[in-house]
């Protein structure tokens, strides 16, 4: 195999688990550096758990994140279609291939039919385990002559085809990130090849397609490493080349047990709806796992220097912690480097689901000066992306800037300031930001003057203000705040809690 082809081959049984998500993104990362194909197959073998509009969702996702494929399942006009010459790309219209390969296997006398009950199965798994044996097929089936297998073929019994297990010595591959691994043959059960509704088991179909389609590379996960002899079987009863593999290291969480859905969300669709940028997403999946190496110290990657820089050699062999926190940190410095517009353009979603939650519509937003809401936002943007850890934060920190505030007049006071100094400090910045036009109502000159007016004793004057227009402990700066309001909105506020006082 010459040229590097790499699959990617979800199963639609529900949602984008962060760590198939990783899987695409290491595969991508590999073929798109190497000049190599990409190509998306779907394997659908488990028809029981199939799940309504899960293909349609998984592309999507592929398609979002920008894992551009050349080949295999696409989702065009409202239509499932396949591109490509080596399909079909989806498993359940390559059950006769299956068929095929799995009759070849028995005519080589490397597998056989299986016509045991699931109550025998059951029975002979009990008797295991209380002898403390691994359990394993006990090759009942194999004993049969082929004059009685012929009979009850005849008669209709269902089976099941399995591989023919060599347990004799051990199998030694090369693994692209564990390097030389050995697994001792008499540890492989009898797997089943194709199962008794005609449909492969994803050990056996994921074999005959790779060689098919002529993939060169498989990346699965660590969970896979103790299956590859099996597979490695598989190729060598065929007479196969087999291809690269690495196994990808799992995903654990906090406390280092693997990554479950009982300890937090671990769909991809659910960060997206949690406001994380998707660059932020492919960021810090790329980095569980893997480092650029060389004593880099760089940690935001856009897809294209990802491309550039992946290395198999930098994978880690142990597992990857999914550190939220850390995803929190890189998401925010996305949000820092989009571009404004763009970023206002991600964000807008946020807003307007927000604004739906407050008791009366604020569209255009009342008392601001502004005529276009859409400027308000913006400006409410401009103070908010630097404090930003996910953009489901809009509006919920500072819902100041859409409704009246409601403050404990012992807010206000700066240290032990008296009703009188309180009244006073008020009073000040009223006539002080009265004075400054609408032209000069900028966050420039409003931090200048009120600075200037503030003097040494800072805190007398801008705490009480900032704590008027928020009624907040902590909140954006005073400046800040007058400026997104507007002046009729910041005179307001003041001329309010001065008659509070």
């Amino acid at each position: 195999m010459s040229k590097i082809r790499i699959r990617f081959a979800p199963s639609p049984t529900g949602y984008m688990h962060i760590g198939n998500f990783r899987t695409a993104l290491y595969g991508y990362l590999f073929a798109k550096k190497n000049n190599g194909d990409f190509i998306l197959r779907i394997e659908d073998t488990d028809q029981k758990r199939e799940v309504a509009d899960a293909l349609e969702k998984l592309i999507a996702i592929i398609n979002w994140a920008g894992f551009e494929y050349c080949e295999g399942v696409y989702f065009e006009d409202g239509k499932i279609i396949e591109k490509g010459n080596f399909g079909p790309y989806t498993q359940s219209k390559r059950l006769e291939i299956y068929k095929k390969y799995a009759l070849q296997l028995i005519e080589k006398e490397k597998a056989y039919y299986c016509f045991c009950t699931p109550e025998r199965l059951e029975e002979m798994r009990q008797n295991q385990l209380v002898q403390k044996q691994a359990p394993m097929y006990d090759q009942c089936c194999l004993k049969l002559s082929s004059e009685e297998i012929k009979k009850r073929l005849e008669n209709g019994e269902k089976y099941v085809i399995r591989q023919k297990i060599n347990t004799k010595g051990s199998t030694i591959f090369n693994d692209l990130i564990r390097g030389k691994v050995e697994i001792k043959n008499e540890l492989l059960d009898d797997q089943i090849l194709l199962k008794s509704d005609g449909y492969p088991t994803y050990n056996f179909a994921n074999v005959i397609d790779d060689h098919l389609m002529e993939i060169s590379h498989v990346f699965r996960g660590e969970e896979y490493v103790s299956s590859t002899p099996k597979y490695i079987q598989l190729y060598e009863n065929f007479g196969w080349q087999v291809p690269e593999v690495a196994h990808l290291p799992l995903l654990l969480n906090p406390d280092k047990s693997k990554l479950s859905k009982r300890q937090g969300d671990v769909a991809v669709e659910d960060y997206i709806k949690k406001g994380y940028l998707k660059e932020a997403i492919i960021n810090f999946v790329a980095m569980l796992g893997w480092n650029p190496g060389e004593g880099s110290t760089q940690e935001i990657f856009t897809l294209e220097e990802l491309v550039d820089k992946f290395d198999l050699a930098h994978v880690h062999k142990a597992g990857a912690v999914f550190d939220i926190k850390k995803l929190d940190w890189i998401n925010s410095q996305w949000i820092k480097k989009l571009d404004f517009e763009d970023l206002f353009a991600r964000t807008l979603p946020y807003y307007e689901k927000f604004l739906k939650t407050l008791p009366s519509p604020l569209t255009p937003l009342p008392n601001t000066g502004e005529k276009d809401s859409r400027s308000y936002l913006k400006k409410i943007l401009t103070v908010e992306r630097d404090r930003l850890q996910n953009l489901s934060e809009v509006g919920e920190s500072n819902q100041f800037f859409f409704k009246d505030t409601n403050f404990d007049k012992e807010l206000l006071r700066w240290k032990d300031m008296s009703d009188d100094d309180l009244k006073k400090s008020l009073e000040k910045s009223l006539a002080v930001l009265e004075n400054i036009t609408d032209e000069n109502w900028t966050r420039e000159n409003l931090e200048k003057i009120l600075m200037e007016k503030a003097g040494e004793n800072r805190g007398e004057l801008l705490w009480p203000l900032r704590a008027t227009l928020t009624g907040e402990k902590k909140s954006p700066s005073p400046f800040e705040c007058a400026w997104v309001l507007g002046k009729e909105e910041t005179l307001s506020r003041l001329k309010n809690a001065i008659g509070k006082i």
